[in-house]
C-alpha cells in the first residue's frame, strides 16, 4: 500500500467513525440489504463467488452523501443475506484514478481475484480521461493496484468510456465497455485478450444506430453480456430515453436485450430493449454465475441525477442501499428475476390469513414490524389498495390490470406513481425493508423497487378493496 493509499483509507476511516453514532440511530437504516457505513454507496461492482465466498463491492463515498469521490468498498457473505465488512479494496489514490476509482467487475486470474476498474481522471479545466484497470489479491481482502492495462480511448468515441465487465470464453477473457460516440450516441464495445493484460478492440456490439437499433440515448453504461438458458442476455444502463407509456419514467434505465451474441464477428443481433425493474429506484446492475450454475443480480437502489439530494437519510450522513440479489432465468422471451432462496433464512414464523376486503381501511396482519416478506395470492379477481405504514400504497385495479406502487415524491410531497400491466395478477411476493419496497409480481414477470421513509407513528399494513373479493396472504416478520 502506498502511503498516499494509507492516507485515504484513514481519512475514510475516520468519517467512519465520526458519523457511527448518528448513521446507526437513523430508523430508516435497512435490516438486510447492504448499505454504506456512511456516505454514499452507488453501483455494485465486482460482484463474484470467489472460493466459495461472495465479494460484492460497491461505489462508495465516505465523505459525504453524494458523488464527489469514489472509492471500492467491499463486503463478503457466505450465503448471500449476511454480510460481513471487509477493507477497503481500491482508493482513488494514484496518477491514472485520482479523481476515482469507477466502477468495474471481478474475476479469478491464476488463482488471484482480479479487479478491472474505470480510472478517472480530470484536469484543471474539467477534462476527463478514461484508463481500464487492474487490482489483484491473493487472499480477496488485500489488493494491489496493477495500473491500466487499456490507455487508449477508441477512434470516434469520448472520454465517456467506462465500467468493463470481464469474463472468460473458450481461454480467452473478454470485457464489454459503456462508451460514447464523439455524436454523442451511447454504444457498447468488445475487447478481448489472451494475458488480461494486452487488449484488442473488436468494435461496438449493440448501441444506437448498431445494427437494427435506431438512435436510443447518449451514453450507455454498466454493460453485462451472458449467456442465459440458451439465450444470450445484454445488459445495460442507457442514459438518455425518452418516457414511453408506462415505461422509462426514470432519469435514467437500466435494462437488457435477449439475443444472439457472435464473438468472432463482434455482433449482437437481438431484440427490444425492457426494463428490469419498473420502480423509482434502480440502475447499474451488475451480475454474476455462482458455483451452483445460478446466474444472480444486484442493483443499485439509486438513480443519478433524481432528486437523490432530498431524501432524509442525507442529514444523517448516508444515502441509498443495494437490492436484495435476485436469480435470472429466461422463459418465454422474458428475462425473470426471483429473490434468491436463502432470503427465507431471515424469515420468522409464518402468519397465514385470508383477508376478506372492506370498503374501509382494515389490518392487513398483525405484525407492525418494519421489515417482512409478505405473499399474496388469489389476487386476480379483486381490486385493493395495500397502505404500507403510511409512507406508500400498493394497488391492482382489475379493470385496467394495472398494478401500481405509489409514493410521496422527496422533494414536491405530491404523489407520483409507477405502473405495470398484466395479463392476469397470479401472485405478489413483497420485500419490505425499513425505508424500501421491492415488488416481484406473477413470480418474477416485473419487479418494481423503490425507497419509501414512513413516520415514526404510523400503523402497520392496511387493506381495502372490493367487499365482494378476498384473497390469501402469508406473512413472515425478519426482525
Amino acid at each position: 500500500m502506498t502511503d498516499k493509499e494509507r492516507e485515504l483509507h484513514e481519512l475514510a476511516y475516520a468519517e467512519v467513525k465520526k458519523h457511527k453514532e448518528t448513521v446507526d440511530a437513523d430508523p430508516y437504516r435497512q435490516a438486510f440489504h447492504i448499505m454504506p457505513p456512511v456516505g454514499l454507496v452507488n453501483d455494485p461492482n465486482g460482484f463474484v463467488q470467489w472460493n466459495g465466498t461472495y465479494h460484492m463491492f460497491y461505489q462508495w463515498n465516505p465523505f459525504a452523501p453524494n458523488h464527489s469521490h469514489k472509492f471500492w468498498g467491499h463486503v463478503t457473505s457466505d450465503d448471500l443475506v449476511n454480510w460481513k465488512e471487509q477493507p477497503i479494496a481500491i482508493a482513488p489514490s494514484d496518477w491514472f484514478d485520482k479523481n476515482g476509482c469507477y466502477s468495474g467487475s471481478g474475476i479469478d486470474v491464476d488463482g488471484k481475484l482480479t479487479l478491472m476498474y474505470t480510472g478517472n481522471v480530470k484536469d484543471e479545466d474539467g477534462n476527463r480521461e478514461s484508463y481500464q484497470c487492474l487490482a489483484v489479491s491473493e487472499d480477496g481482502v488485500h489488493f494491489e493496484k496493477l495500473g491500466p492495462v487499456v490507455d487508449q480511448l477508441p477512434e470516434g468515441y469520448t472520454a465517456h468510456f467506462r465500467d468493463p465487465k470481464v469474463w472468460k470464453e473458450n481461454g480467452r477473457y473478454y470485457f464489454v465497455i459503456g462508451a460514447q460516440t464523439e455524436d454523442l450516441t451511447g454504444r457498447v464495445l468488445l475487447y478481448s485478450s489472451d494475458d488480461m493484460k494486452n487488449w484488442e478492440l473488436h468494435g461496438p456490439i449493440a448501441g444506437s444506430n448498431v445494427g437494427t437499433l435506431r438512435e436510443f440515448g447518449y451514453m450507455w453504461e454498466c454493460p453485462d453480456v451472458f449467456r442465459l438458458d440458451g439465450t444470450d442476455v445484454l445488459v445495460v444502463s442507457p442514459q438518455g430515453l425518452e418516457a414511453e407509456g408506462l415505461r422509462f419514467h426514470n432519469v435514467y434505465q437500466a435494462g437488457y436485450f435477449l439475443g444472439n451474441l457472435d464473438l468472432d464477428k463482434a455482433s449482437f443481433e437481438h431484440g427490444e430493449f425492457d426494463e428490469l425493474d419498473r420502480g423509482f429506484e434502480f440502475y447499474a446492475p451488475q451480475t454474476t454465475v455462482d458455483e451452483s450454475g445460478r446466474r444472480i443480480l444486484v442493483g443499485w437502489m439509486g438513480v443519478p441525477d433524481q432528486e437523490e439530494e432530498y431524501q432524509p437519510t442525507v442529514e444523517k450522513g448516508w444515502i441509498h442501499c443495494l437490492t436484495v440479489p435476485r436469480v435470472l432465468t429466461v422463459e418465454d422471451g422474458l428475462l425473470k428475476q426471483r429473490p434468491v432462496a436463502e432470503l427465507s433464512k431471515l424469515r420468522g414464523e409464518a402468519t397465514h390469513a385470508v383477508v376478506s376486503l372492506q370498503d374501509e381501511m382494515q389490518e392487513l396482519v398483525p405484525s407492525k414490524a418494519r421489515a417482512q416478506e409478505l405473499l399474496l395470492t388469489d389476487l386476480e379477481q379483486a381490486e385493493w389498495e395495500i397502505d404500507v405504514f403510511g409512507a406508500a400504497t400498493i394497488s391492482y385495479d382489475k379493470a385496467t390490470n394495472l398494478l401500481s406502487f405509489e409514493r410521496p415524491n422527496g422533494k414536491t410531497g405530491d404523489a407520483e406513481r409507477r405502473q405495470v400491466k398484466v395479463d392476469r395478477l397470479s401472485e405478489l411476493r413483497v420485500f419490505i425493508d425499513r425505508s424500501s419496497l421491492e415488488l416481484f409480481v406473477n413470480d418474477g414477470e416485473y419487479v418494481l423497487t423503490g425507497r419509501i421513509f414512513p413516520g415514526e407513528s404510523e400503523s402497520g399494513l392496511r387493506v381495502r378493496g372490493e367487499s365482494v373479493n378476498e384473497f390469501a396472504v402469508t406473512a413472515w416478520d425478519f426482525e
